[in-house]
């Protein structure tokens, strides 16, 4: 019988991949299991740029959060954020605005576990335990209504997306968030995409990878991703692939596998 790790929570089923560690996995980090390490693994097989992809994807999200700043916003509202280490969001924010308030929400209890010994000493950061699926519960969470909704927030939905189906009605489950926000708000949204490829078969094996983990990978065009954004206004330049939202050096050279990501990000008039 293999030893438990100290750090896994009780109760939680560490021989199965979670889609947040696996994330944690291939930014580098250390918050992930065997499961999870084997799984990125396969997924690395079927698709060698899955690494490039997670880091394009966090300098992505790190970009939009100054945006954000730069509007003026002090409220982070971080769904789906997996474990926040590796320039998570409250480590951009704390550069420029110290007593900025982030939440996190994950429905992961080794991510949000992890998450709350992560933030200990940060007076001014959470993790909520809820689930995107249930936009009512999660506005209804103790840690998210520390947040004041009569101001501006930026809502993050990072890389999250893509892992609810239709079934699930994404473009529902936005509006309802939205609907929450002030004027002046901000949604930050990436997700894994069928444009550019890779080919059909590793497509269908990377989705394979995902589906034997409780979170299956649905992937979207950007045409499918603008029902996403109704309601707000789409700043430049729209929804394009990840290298190409705001880089910080317009002709800095990327890796190709990131075009399998896309972003966007709107303001709520």
């Amino acid at each position: 019988m293999t030893d438990r790790p100290v750090r896994a929570p009780r109760g939680v089923d560490i021989t199965r991949a979670n889609a947040a560690r696996i994330y944690d996995c291939l930014l580098g980090g250390s918050h992930n299991f065997a499961a999870d390490r084997e799984a990125a693994r396969a997924a690395l097989r079927h698709l060698p740029g899955a690494r490039a992809i997670a880091r394009a994807n966090r300098a992505v999200m790190q970009r939009a959060v100054r945006f954000a700043l730069g509007l003026g916003i002090t409220q982070f509202l971080d769904i789906g954020s997996g474990i926040p280490t590796f320039g998570s969001t409250h480590e951009v924010v704390r550069a420029e605005r110290p007593r900025a308030r982030v939440v996190y929400v994950d429905n992961d209890p080794v991510a949000v576990a992890h998450g709350r010994a992560v933030l200990a000493d940060d007076p001014y950061a959470a993790v909520a335990a809820a689930d995107l699926r249930d936009p009512v519960g999660l506005l209804r969470d103790r840690e998210v209504r520390r947040l004041d909704f009569g101001r501006p927030v930026a809502l993050l939905l990072v890389a999250v997306v893509h892992f609810l189906s239709d079934a699930d009605r994404p473009a529902e489950v936005i509006a309802a968030l939205r609907d929450a926000l002030a004027p002046g708000s901000v949604l930050v949204l990436t997700h894994a995409t069928l444009d550019h490829g890779p080919a059909p078969e590793g497509q269908r094996a990377v989705q394979d990878v995902y589906a034997r983990t409780p979170t299956p990978l649905v992937l979207r065009s950007r045409a499918e991703l603008r029902p996403f954004f109704q309601g707000f206004d789409l700043v430049e330049p729209g929804i394009v692939s990840l290298p190409h939202w705001r880089p910080t050096e317009p002709d800095e050279p990327f890796d190709r596998a990131a075009l399998h990501g896309l972003a966007g990000v709107g303001v709520k008039p």
